[in-house]
């Protein structure tokens, strides 16, 4: 699965540079023409982070949000400062397909284990850092936590489905880090591991899929112009 990424921060879809909110490109403003541009294009998956959430907790971009979940025809997950199970029960209740939790999971790791109780398949967890080391707070702080650890936990407590993103690599086009994605992906071979960041060309797309990674996030390349929806689109066919 293909999913183009919407990240808003102000109600705008923008980029971050390795998740620097002092480095912030504008793709689009207005997040709900540009996810039925997507739709256009014939693809049917998308992935949407909150990045005032992501660094607040509060879902301060949920109106275009439901609107967005409002007017897209496909799967839509949803990321970015959820923290509560108050926040999930609205994404759930406005039709989001699945709830990504990011800084929760190693900062309360009993909520995603009522959550997956609760919801099932609807959680997923967020993964990010750099050298392999997981960060939190909207990218903001950095743990001594290495992903493996934090995955295994989650996979412990039933969560199948992890989005992973190499933070050094979001933002830059550089390639993704195929070599860490793929060492989860063998490493946790019954999760599902959801790659994000530095993908730049299809070429990369082809590699991850070559190591075993299935569903692919996409931002960057898109509004750079180094991967179009149309070319997204035929691989989808």
């Amino acid at each position: 699965m293909i999913l183009p990424a919407i990240d808003i921060l102000g109600g705008q879809s923008v980029r971050l540079l390795k998740g620097n909110y002092n480095e912030v490109t504008v793709i689009n403003s207005n997040p709900i023409r540009q996810a039925l541009q997507i739709n256009a294009a014939g693809l049917r998956a998308l992935h949407v982070v909150d990045l005032d959430g992501a660094k607040t907790g509060l879902s301060a971009n949920i109106e275009t949000i439901i609107e967005i979940r409002q007017k897209f025809n496909g799967f839509m997950q949803v990321g970015g400062g959820i923290r509560t199970f108050e926040q999930i029960e609205t994404y759930k209740n406005i039709g989001v397909n699945r709830v990504i939790l990011g800084s929760i999971a190693l900062k309360n790791p009993d909520l995603i284990q009522q959550a997956v109780k609760k919801y099932g398949d609807l959680i997923a967890v967020g993964i990010d850092g750099t050298d392999g080391k997981v960060a939190v707070s909207g990218w903001l702080e950095q743990s001594d936590v290495s992903f493996e650890t934090l995955l295994s936990a989650m996979q412990d407590i039933g969560i199948k489905n992890f989005i992973v993103t190499d933070v050094s690599r979001d933002g830059t086009l550089q390639g993704p880090n195929v070599a860490l994605l793929s060492s989860l992906q063998r490493t946790f071979n019954k999760a599902n591991i959801i790659a994000s960041g530095g993908i730049a060309r299809i070429s990369d797309l082809i590699a991850l899929n070559e190591a075993g990674i299935q569903d692919i996030i996409i931002g960057k390349a898109l509004a750079a112009g180094t991967i179009s929806l149309t070319a997204l689109a035929a691989l989808e066919v």
